[in-house]
Protein backbone atom coordinates (compact mmCIF):
# COMPACT_ATOMS: atom_id res chain seq x y z
CA UNK A 1 0.00 0.00 0.00
CA UNK A 2 1.28 3.46 -0.87
CA UNK A 3 1.08 5.91 2.02
CA UNK A 4 0.46 9.47 0.89
CA UNK A 5 2.63 12.37 1.98
CA UNK A 6 -0.46 13.87 3.62
CA UNK A 7 -0.80 10.84 5.92
CA UNK A 8 2.86 10.98 6.87
CA UNK A 9 2.42 14.64 7.79
CA UNK A 10 -0.54 13.71 9.97
CA UNK A 11 1.58 11.30 11.99
CA UNK A 12 3.97 14.05 13.04
CA UNK A 13 1.34 16.38 14.52
CA UNK A 14 0.75 17.14 18.20
CA UNK A 15 -2.72 16.70 19.70
CA UNK A 16 -4.27 17.78 22.99
CA UNK A 17 -7.14 15.73 24.41
CA UNK A 18 -9.20 17.05 27.31
CA UNK A 19 -10.78 14.51 29.62
CA UNK A 20 -8.19 12.06 28.33
CA UNK A 21 -7.66 10.06 31.51
CA UNK A 22 -10.69 7.78 31.09
CA UNK A 23 -13.56 6.70 28.85
CA UNK A 24 -13.84 8.12 25.36
CA UNK A 25 -11.01 10.57 25.98
CA UNK A 26 -8.53 7.81 26.87
CA UNK A 27 -9.62 5.79 23.84
CA UNK A 28 -8.93 8.84 21.65
CA UNK A 29 -5.49 9.30 23.25
CA UNK A 30 -4.67 5.65 22.53
CA UNK A 31 -5.91 5.82 18.93
CA UNK A 32 -4.04 9.01 18.10
CA UNK A 33 -0.86 7.71 19.72
CA UNK A 34 -1.16 4.45 17.82
CA UNK A 35 -1.33 6.33 14.52
CA UNK A 36 1.84 8.27 15.22
CA UNK A 37 0.63 11.47 16.82
CA UNK A 38 2.33 13.12 19.75
CA UNK A 39 -0.44 13.36 22.34
CA UNK A 40 -0.90 15.41 25.48
CA UNK A 41 -3.97 14.90 27.62
CA UNK A 42 -5.31 16.18 30.87
CA UNK A 43 -7.95 15.32 33.40
CA UNK A 44 -9.21 16.78 36.64
CA UNK A 45 -7.80 14.01 38.87
CA UNK A 46 -4.06 13.47 39.26
CA UNK A 47 -4.73 9.89 40.33
CA UNK A 48 -6.71 9.09 37.18
CA UNK A 49 -4.05 10.72 35.01
CA UNK A 50 -1.38 8.52 36.57
CA UNK A 51 -3.49 5.40 36.06
CA UNK A 52 -4.05 6.35 32.42
CA UNK A 53 -0.33 6.90 31.87
CA UNK A 54 0.35 3.50 33.43
CA UNK A 55 -2.16 1.84 31.07
CA UNK A 56 -0.58 3.56 28.09
CA UNK A 57 2.84 2.46 29.30
CA UNK A 58 1.72 -1.17 29.51
CA UNK A 59 0.33 -0.88 25.98
CA UNK A 60 3.65 0.48 24.73
CA UNK A 61 2.20 3.92 23.96
CA UNK A 62 4.07 6.17 26.38
CA UNK A 63 6.48 7.44 23.75
CA UNK A 64 5.54 11.02 22.86
CA UNK A 65 2.60 11.00 25.28
CA UNK A 66 2.23 13.25 28.31
CA UNK A 67 -0.55 13.75 30.82
CA UNK A 68 -1.24 16.24 33.60
CA UNK A 69 -3.98 17.21 36.03
CA UNK A 70 -5.52 20.50 34.87
CA UNK A 71 -8.63 22.39 35.93
CA UNK A 72 -10.46 22.93 32.65
CA UNK A 73 -12.29 25.87 34.22
CA UNK A 74 -9.01 27.77 34.66
CA UNK A 75 -7.76 29.82 31.70
CA UNK A 76 -4.34 30.21 33.34
CA UNK A 77 -3.88 26.46 33.90
CA UNK A 78 -4.91 25.73 30.31
CA UNK A 79 -2.49 28.34 29.00
CA UNK A 80 0.35 26.88 31.06
CA UNK A 81 -0.45 23.37 29.85
CA UNK A 82 -0.59 24.33 26.16
CA UNK A 83 2.72 26.17 26.48
CA UNK A 84 4.30 23.18 28.20
CA UNK A 85 3.04 20.88 25.44
CA UNK A 86 4.57 23.17 22.84
CA UNK A 87 7.96 22.99 24.54
CA UNK A 88 7.92 19.21 25.06
CA UNK A 89 6.07 17.82 22.04
CA UNK A 90 5.86 20.65 19.54
CA UNK A 91 3.09 23.13 18.65
CA UNK A 92 -0.31 21.46 19.15
CA UNK A 93 -2.60 21.80 16.13
CA UNK A 94 -5.22 19.18 17.07
CA UNK A 95 -7.74 19.61 19.88
CA UNK A 96 -10.20 16.95 21.00
CA UNK A 97 -12.51 18.12 23.76
CA UNK A 98 -13.81 15.08 25.63
CA UNK A 99 -14.00 16.47 29.17
CA UNK A 100 -17.51 16.38 30.51
CA UNK A 101 -19.76 15.75 33.47
CA UNK A 102 -23.37 14.62 33.77
CA UNK A 103 -24.67 14.77 37.35
CA UNK A 104 -27.28 12.23 38.39
CA UNK A 105 -29.34 11.62 41.52
CA UNK A 106 -29.48 7.93 42.44
CA UNK A 107 -28.67 7.10 38.84
CA UNK A 108 -31.47 9.25 37.43
CA UNK A 109 -31.39 12.66 35.77
CA UNK A 110 -32.18 15.63 37.97
CA UNK A 111 -35.36 17.51 37.08
CA UNK A 112 -34.95 21.09 35.94
CA UNK A 113 -36.85 22.50 38.94
CA UNK A 114 -34.55 20.55 41.29
CA UNK A 115 -31.29 21.53 39.60
CA UNK A 116 -29.16 23.74 41.86
CA UNK A 117 -27.78 26.85 40.18
CA UNK A 118 -24.19 26.02 41.17
CA UNK A 119 -24.53 22.57 39.58
CA UNK A 120 -25.94 24.08 36.35
CA UNK A 121 -23.04 26.52 36.22
CA UNK A 122 -20.42 23.85 36.93
CA UNK A 123 -21.67 21.59 34.13
CA UNK A 124 -21.60 24.45 31.61
CA UNK A 125 -18.17 25.56 32.84
CA UNK A 126 -16.67 22.10 32.32
CA UNK A 127 -18.55 20.91 29.24
CA UNK A 128 -18.87 24.14 27.26
CA UNK A 129 -16.78 27.00 28.64
CA UNK A 130 -13.82 24.64 29.04
CA UNK A 131 -14.04 23.86 25.33
CA UNK A 132 -14.02 27.57 24.56
CA UNK A 133 -10.99 28.24 26.79
CA UNK A 134 -8.95 25.43 25.21
CA UNK A 135 -9.95 26.39 21.69
CA UNK A 136 -9.20 30.06 22.24
CA UNK A 137 -5.75 29.19 23.56
CA UNK A 138 -4.88 26.93 20.61
CA UNK A 139 -6.41 28.82 17.68
CA UNK A 140 -3.45 31.22 17.19
CA UNK A 141 -1.14 28.19 16.91
CA UNK A 142 -3.38 26.61 14.27
CA UNK A 143 -3.82 29.85 12.33
CA UNK A 144 -0.08 30.43 12.30
CA UNK A 145 0.50 26.98 10.80
CA UNK A 146 -2.50 27.07 8.46
CA UNK A 147 -3.68 23.73 9.84
CA UNK A 148 -5.99 22.80 12.67
CA UNK A 149 -8.37 20.06 13.69
CA UNK A 150 -10.94 20.64 16.43
CA UNK A 151 -13.27 17.83 17.47
CA UNK A 152 -15.86 18.27 20.21
CA UNK A 153 -17.40 15.22 21.85
CA UNK A 154 -21.09 16.06 21.92
CA UNK A 155 -23.98 13.73 22.64
CA UNK A 156 -27.02 12.10 21.14
CA UNK A 157 -28.87 13.73 24.05
CA UNK A 158 -28.40 17.09 22.33
CA UNK A 159 -29.89 15.76 19.08
CA UNK A 160 -32.89 13.77 20.30
CA UNK A 161 -35.29 13.58 23.22
CA UNK A 162 -32.98 12.97 26.22
CA UNK A 163 -33.85 9.95 28.34
CA UNK A 164 -31.13 9.90 30.98
CA UNK A 165 -29.22 13.20 30.82
CA UNK A 166 -30.19 16.27 32.80
CA UNK A 167 -30.94 19.66 31.30
CA UNK A 168 -27.53 21.18 32.09
CA UNK A 169 -25.72 18.38 30.27
CA UNK A 170 -28.08 18.55 27.29
CA UNK A 171 -27.75 22.34 27.04
CA UNK A 172 -23.96 22.17 27.23
CA UNK A 173 -23.70 19.56 24.48
CA UNK A 174 -26.12 21.45 22.25
CA UNK A 175 -23.99 24.52 22.85
CA UNK A 176 -20.89 22.68 21.66
CA UNK A 177 -22.51 22.02 18.29
CA UNK A 178 -23.33 25.71 17.89
CA UNK A 179 -19.81 26.68 18.92
CA UNK A 180 -18.43 24.30 16.29
CA UNK A 181 -20.50 25.91 13.54
CA UNK A 182 -19.16 29.32 14.53
CA UNK A 183 -15.59 28.02 14.44
CA UNK A 184 -16.11 26.50 10.99
CA UNK A 185 -17.51 29.75 9.64
CA UNK A 186 -14.66 31.85 11.03
CA UNK A 187 -11.60 29.65 10.51
CA UNK A 188 -12.18 27.37 7.51
CA UNK A 189 -10.16 29.70 5.30
CA UNK A 190 -7.18 29.19 7.64
CA UNK A 191 -7.11 25.44 7.04
CA UNK A 192 -8.90 24.68 10.31
CA UNK A 193 -11.83 22.30 10.65
CA UNK A 194 -14.19 22.01 13.61
CA UNK A 195 -16.63 19.14 13.97
CA UNK A 196 -18.80 17.49 16.61
CA UNK A 197 -18.96 13.77 17.26
CA UNK A 198 -22.23 12.84 18.98
CA UNK A 199 -22.07 9.43 20.67
CA UNK A 200 -25.13 7.50 21.70
CA UNK A 201 -25.02 4.97 24.51
CA UNK A 202 -21.35 4.16 25.04
CA UNK A 203 -19.96 1.90 27.78
CA UNK A 204 -17.93 4.27 29.98
CA UNK A 205 -17.50 5.07 33.66
CA UNK A 206 -19.97 7.94 33.26
CA UNK A 207 -22.71 5.60 32.01
CA UNK A 208 -21.87 2.80 34.45
CA UNK A 209 -20.42 0.37 31.90
CA UNK A 210 -22.11 -2.31 29.79
CA UNK A 211 -24.08 -3.85 32.67
CA UNK A 212 -25.51 -0.62 34.09
CA UNK A 213 -29.32 -0.48 34.24
CA UNK A 214 -29.21 2.53 31.92
CA UNK A 215 -27.27 0.72 29.21
CA UNK A 216 -29.13 -2.58 29.56
CA UNK A 217 -32.40 -0.70 29.13
CA UNK A 218 -31.02 1.14 26.09
CA UNK A 219 -30.01 -1.94 24.08
CA UNK A 220 -33.56 -2.73 22.94
CA UNK A 221 -33.77 0.71 21.26
CA UNK A 222 -30.48 0.38 19.38
CA UNK A 223 -30.84 -1.23 15.94
CA UNK A 224 -27.21 -2.38 16.08
CA UNK A 225 -28.19 -4.54 19.04
CA UNK A 226 -25.37 -3.50 21.35
CA UNK A 227 -23.99 -0.71 23.46
CA UNK A 228 -21.25 1.28 21.78
CA UNK A 229 -17.59 0.95 22.71
CA UNK A 230 -15.20 3.83 23.25
CA UNK A 231 -13.23 2.62 20.24
CA UNK A 232 -16.28 3.21 18.03
CA UNK A 233 -16.00 6.90 18.88
CA UNK A 234 -12.20 7.10 18.82
CA UNK A 235 -12.05 5.79 15.25
CA UNK A 236 -14.17 8.58 13.78
CA UNK A 237 -12.39 11.18 15.92
CA UNK A 238 -9.02 10.04 14.55
CA UNK A 239 -10.31 10.36 11.00
CA UNK A 240 -11.68 13.85 11.61
CA UNK A 241 -8.24 14.82 12.94
CA UNK A 242 -6.53 13.75 9.73
CA UNK A 243 -5.69 15.77 6.61
CA UNK A 244 -8.05 13.48 4.67
CA UNK A 245 -10.98 15.07 6.55
CA UNK A 246 -10.13 18.58 5.43
CA UNK A 247 -13.44 19.15 3.62
CA UNK A 248 -15.59 17.98 6.56
CA UNK A 249 -16.27 21.11 8.54
CA UNK A 250 -19.02 22.28 10.88
CA UNK A 251 -20.59 18.82 10.87
CA UNK A 252 -22.11 16.64 13.56
CA UNK A 253 -21.29 12.95 13.14
CA UNK A 254 -23.59 10.61 15.05
CA UNK A 255 -22.11 7.42 16.54
CA UNK A 256 -25.26 5.77 17.85
CA UNK A 257 -25.69 2.34 16.25
CA UNK A 258 -28.64 3.88 14.35
CA UNK A 259 -30.51 4.65 17.57
CA UNK A 260 -30.72 8.21 16.32
CA UNK A 261 -30.83 9.03 12.62
CA UNK A 262 -30.85 12.71 11.69
CA UNK A 263 -33.43 13.75 9.07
Amino acid sequence: MVVSDRYVQMEARTAIVTGGSSGIGLAVVSRLAATGHKVAFFGSSAGKVEKALHRLDLAGMRSDVMGEAVDIRSASEIQAFVEQVGRRLGPPTILVHSAGMSPKREGERIAVHDTPLDQWQEVLEVNLTGAFLCTRQMLPIMVDRRFGRIVMIGSQAARALPRFAGAAYVASKAGLAGFVRSLAAEYASAGITANTVAPGNIATEMTGGRSSPQNLAAVSAIPAGRIGETGDVAGIVAFLCSPEAGFINGATVDVTGAEFVAP
